[in-house]
């Protein structure tokens, strides 16, 4: 529980014992001055002395000064009642959030129990009971109202469903399927860069030889046409006996430079 949460009961009780002090201050003051002025009334105690001066005379308003506070403190006391249904109000409101919290504790006490698999009874009111002894044995939980562990046992029972399609034994099962297939996709993804990296270098070989080849037929045709030039004279020199027609074809074509 966090700092702020735990503050917090703290402020309120702190705010309602402050609220509860004024209101029984304004009703002592209000029945201390009634009592006062009924005695002064009957000449049992006498009148506060209050001395004001108003146009240049002097006079007595500690019997009037009395009066007004009492009728005002009286005035005010008739709030008493609103105050209180509003306060106790405010407290049954602050119980029933603590008595819902404390539920909510207990709920996930048992159902993670349910969760391990450590309740095994079949009928249903035997299961409310095996999780209501549960609750009461638990060294957090033992000190809660029965009521409280009533029905947290009650809506573990009903939620026993979730917790065994939920358990601790196949939330296990389906993490290490997870991790499992993870791990696969995770082999399966190097593969596939593996596969990506060695394409690329395929493609970059493969142009690299078309390059290659590319270069060398220009070169092959560069060499037919040096001979188709200097094969036909050597053969009419008779320095070379048989000539490639292809050649000599090629060296009829060529048209002679001017």
């Amino acid at each position: 529980m966090s700092k702020v949460t735990a503050d917090h009961p703290l402020r309120a009780i702190a705010t309602s014992t402050l609220q509860l002090a004024s209101l029984a201050f304004l009703a002592l003051t209000a029945a201390a001055l009634g009592t006062a002025s009924l005695l002064a009334a009957f000449g049992l105690l006498p009148w506060p002395e209050l001395t004001l001066g108003y146009g240049g005379e002097s006079y007595q308003a500690g019997m009037a000064a009395q009066l007004v506070l009492t009728a005002l403190a009286f005035a005010l006391c008739a709030y008493i009642p609103a105050n209180g249904r509003i306060l106790a109000l405010e407290t049954s409101h602050r119980r029933f959030s603590i008595s819902m919290r404390d539920v909510q504790r207990a709920y996930m006490a048992a159902h993670a129990a349910d969760r391990a698999g450590l309740f095994h009874v079949a009928e249903q009111y035997d299961e409310v009971r095996e999780r209501l002894l549960w609750l009461r044995s638990h060294p957090d939980l033992g000190a809660l109202e029965p009521g409280i562990l009533e029905a947290a046992a009650q809506m573990s029972e009903v939620s026993q469903d979730l917790a065994h399609v939920y358990s601790d034994e196949a939330m296990a099962r389906a993490q290490a399927f997870l991790a499992e297939r993870q791990q696969e996709l995770s082999s399966f993804e190097q593969r596939l860069a593996e596969a990506k990296r060695r394409t690329e270098d395929l493609r970059r070989y493969t142009e690299a030889v078309e390059m290659d080849e590319s270069v060398a037929r220009a070169q092959i045709r560069r060499l037919r046409d040096e001979l188709a030039e200097i094969l036909p004279e050597l053969a009419e020199r008779g320095l070379v006996t048989s000539v490639d027609p292809r050649l000599h074809r090629a060296s009829a074509n060529r048209v002679p430079a001017e």
